[in-house]
């Protein structure tokens, strides 16, 4: 069962549900906008809102080209593909959208989020590592397991999902890029809230390079070592 896990890639996945196609014998039916919830394992917080009204303005000008999938719940309908369309159409007014409905297994419908996120447009790497985070407790996957699943190296994954120990205003500085990825990796490797809370500012502060920060949390990470040693408690 693992090998099977790992030797199916996120690319395998969309082709093998045909994301992008209507499978013959397949209706498309005209959905109420009101009964479509967005994706509970959408890892997307932020969405471009400039491409999204761009897309309004298309569909206001031809319709909807391609129809959204959706999966049946009990009260109403969840997005599998196509939040961007949805948001358009909603921008625009639409009252209903053309949708195909599915059939998903929970944890299919995070797989293909993440899928649909990490190859067609980037996600913030906190967005990432909460996606990560989704689809390894609902495939009960490890990191090695992931990382082979996602095309990624096992580094990469390990350091991205370390991004979500950082607390919520450290994470907000990345979002924003007042720190850079190399800097929140660094931070991510301490423990004490406000250690990372002090050099983040001091990042900001004193516009330390990535390599002064590796060689601060190093010397923090010893100290607190050292500590642990001489006082256990």
């Amino acid at each position: 069962m693992k090998d099977e896990k790992n030797a199916r890639t996120l690319t395998d996945l969309l082709q093998e549900h045909h994301v992008d196609d209507v499978l013959e014998g397949e209706v498309i039916d005209e959905i109420q906008l009101a009964q479509i919830k967005p994706n509970p394992f959408q890892p997307r917080r932020i969405f471009d809102e400039e491409k999204i009204n761009e897309l309004a303005q298309s569909i206001k000008e031809h319709g909807v080209f391609q129809p959204i999938i959706l999966k049946k719940v009990r009260q109403g309908y969840i997005i599998v593909s196509g939040e961007r369309r949805f948001r358009a159409a909603s921008k625009v007014g639409l009252q209903t959208i053309p949708s195909i409905i599915r059939q998903y297994e929970e944890s299919k419908v995070a797989e293909i989020a993440l899928a649909e996120n990490l190859q067609r447009e980037n996600l913030t790497p906190i967005e990432e590592a909460e996606a990560y985070k989704v689809v390894m407790n609902n495939l009960k996957l490890t990191q090695a397991e992931l990382a082979i699943k996602i095309g990624k190296s096992r580094s990469h994954v390990t350091n991205t999902l370390g991004l979500l120990n950082l607390p919520e205003q450290v994470q907000q500085m990345l979002l924003t890029n007042k720190i850079s990825m190399g800097h929140a990796r660094a931070l991510s490797k301490l423990e004490d809230i406000q250690q990372i809370i002090k050099l983040a500012n001091q990042i900001v502060e004193k516009q330390l390079s990535v390599r002064q920060i590796e060689e601060l949390t190093k010397t923090e990470i010893k100290t607190n070592k050292i500590k642990r040693t001489v006082d256990p408690k």
